[in-house]
């Protein structure tokens, strides 16, 4: 546990930052000028695709390995999905003063399948550098 904790530490963090900027009361700054349309969708892309990324790396760094795993990638992108679902969820019913919205959590899964798919071909393409 202590070593998943070690080499999570900016997962958990941004994990953290995830929710709570998810969870937050915006009042009116939402609806600012300031913000293009689709503004949050592509917000939450960006936030979940960095949150695979983070987790990602992870895991490659705590095995000690040369590429993340077809599993790992799954596990990953499961978990980040399930992550934005729980969100969305919580939005939903706890905290009324956010929407919980099926397009929110199809941006969480998209920025999530994108970083798993660019870190498999990184690598591997990386990896085919090498030799």
């Amino acid at each position: 546990m202590a070593a998943t904790l070690k080499y999570q530490r900016l997962t958990i963090l941004w994990a953290l930052f995830i929710f709570t900027i998810c969870t937050v009361n915006l009042g009116s700054a939402g609806q600012s000028h300031l913000f293009f349309i689709g503004f949050d969708k592509v917000t939450h892309c960006g936030l979940f695709f960095v949150l695979a990324v983070f987790w990602s790396n992870g895991i490659i760094r705590q095995q000690k390995v040369k590429f993340l795993s077809y599993k790992s990638a799954a596990i990953v992108t499961a978990g980040a999905m399930a992550f934005g679902g729980l969100i969305e969820i919580l939005q939903l019913t706890i905290f009324t003063w956010r929407s919980g919205e099926w397009g929110d959590f199809e941006s969480d899964a998209i920025g999530a399948c994108m970083a798993t798919f660019c870190i498999l071909i990184i690598e591997r393409a990386l990896g085919h550098e090498k030799n």
